[in-house]
């Protein structure tokens, strides 16, 4: 199969590249690029940033209250601007070449050697649109913390916080599980990036939650969000988006793509459903937004397994999600007694440690699955242990990475602004701005 995510094709694939790159006379046994696959990569690369810009920034602007609104588009937008470059610069290289256990190689920073006819990891499409296309990866999971310390932090530290937690926590993660690093070579499974962003970013946003502090009035007053039309419109846009994210990870136009598509959408709809079934048992009332919340749990537990299990454990897989992240943003965030503004723990470190584990249950080809890498030799408990495996080194790796980041942004720019400031409201005071006229 022609996955960068299979660990050998991608060692392989890495190797062909390298070497095409040293003997011009290679590049006649080169493998062909395919124009059908690469029409469908461009095309989930436009998905995948249609997620980040305008999905996501609409689905968190609708959240904040209306004096931060335009502070929460900000940063999304320039944080989508500002990895997109270090991207280029440094993080592909580091994360999709060379085989070292942790990061890869320095032989392509700022793209060095990479040209319209070379091949990176994924033969049959050019190295530009694979490296675009994990651009908007990383990007969306750098984006995704902001929900959690929204409403509070100051705009410059947003900017050093995430260029650090890039450099130290996503481009290594990414590496490690899916550009030949030693999770990669174990077998763990994540197709589509429930380890490398979801898990990544929901620790890092609880870590910022506990680092910021509460929010002034946080669990005295309504801190209700201000426009649930908009946050409803950009969770259509991320299930829309979402089609590229796991489809697009096929890496080709292919029946693999076909099967990851259709998981994502059973996923996704079995977990607002039980959401909001769970919701209406609880409190007596579906609310939208326990339904545009139900269907990205369910996005990011379909983003682990949408290549290797069958449509019946994508259901299953989804209902677990949606329940399990009801649990997370209520009863879980009481317990934990942080304020984690737009849940990202909740919904995605909880969704993503859902989909995770079981990945490693339902790939078994008995319950529907494709048998993970190794069809022939699947063993269940081994697989879990795997999975299980890979998101405890995600969580403390993003843990650590996370308070260093955190950390150094406090003493560059301080993280939480003035009390007054907070007050106001960041959109007049951190940028000069109103969403709204009064």
């Amino acid at each position: 199969m022609k996955r960068l995510f299979y660990p050998l094709g991608g060692l392989l694939a890495l190797a062909c590249t390298a070497a095409a790159a040293a003997s011009p006379s290679a590049l006649s046994s080169a493998p062909r690029i395919d124009s059908g696959d690469t029409a469908w990569m461009l095309t989930a690369t436009m998905l995948v940033t249609l997620m980040a810009i305008p999905g996501l920034a609409l689905f968190y602007g609708g959240l904040a209250r209306g004096k931060n609104m335009l502070s929460v588009l900000m940063q999304v937008f320039m944080i989508f601007a500002l990895v997109s470059v270090l991207w280029i610069a440094y993080g592909y290289s580091l994360a999709f070449t060379g085989s070292g256990k942790i990061l890869g190689g320095w032989h392509k920073l700022f793209l060095l050697g990479v040209t319209q006819q070379s091949a990176g990891a994924l033969p049959n499409v050019p190295e530009y649109v694979f490296i675009a296309f994990q651009g908007a990866f990383a990007a969306i999971a750098v984006a995704l913390i902001v929900g959690a310390y929204a409403e509070r932090i100051r705009f410059g530290a947003v900017m050093v916080f995430s260029a650090i937690w890039f450099t130290l926590s996503y481009v290594p993660i990414a590496h490690i599980v899916w550009g030949g690093g030693f999770l990669t070579t174990d077998g763990a499974l994540d197709f589509a990036g429930g380890t490398v962003v979801h898990i990544n970013a929901g620790i890092a946003g609880l870590v910022g939650a506990y680092l910021l502090g509460k929010r002034i009035g946080f669990g005295r007053e309504a801190l209700t969000p201000h426009n649930l039309p908009l946050t409803i419109m950009g969770a259509s846009l991320l299930w829309v988006g979402w089609f590229g994210f796991n489809a697009g990870a096929a890496g080709a136009a292919n029946a693999l793509a076909g099967l990851a598509l259709v998981n994502t959408v059973a996923a996704t709809a079995a977990a607002a459903l039980a959401w909001s079934a769970g919701e209406s048992l609880h409190r007596g009332k579906a609310s939208t937004l326990g339904a545009a919340s139900g269907a990205v749990a369910g996005l990011v537990a379909a983003t682990p397994a949408a290549g290797f299990v069958g449509p019946l454990g994508a259901i299953v897989i989804g209902i677990c999600a949606g329940l399990a992240c009801l649990w997370g943003v209520n009863g879980l965030k009481r317990l934990l007694g942080m304020d984690d503004a737009f849940d990202v723990f909740g919904v995605h470190g909880m969704g993503g440690i859902v989909g995770a584990i079981l990945t490693g249950v339902f790939a078994a080809r008995g319950l529907g699955g494709t048998g993970g890498m190794t069809p022939g030799a699947f063993n269940m408990a081994w697989q879990v242990w795997i999975q299980i495996k890979s998101v405890l080194v995600t969580v403390a790796w993003s843990g650590a990475a996370s308070l260093i980041a955190y950390k150094i942004a406090d003493w560059t720019f301080g993280l939480r602004v003035s009390e007054e400031a907070e007050r106001e409201g960041l959109d007049i005071t951190s940028h000069g701005e109103t969403a709204y006229s009064r």
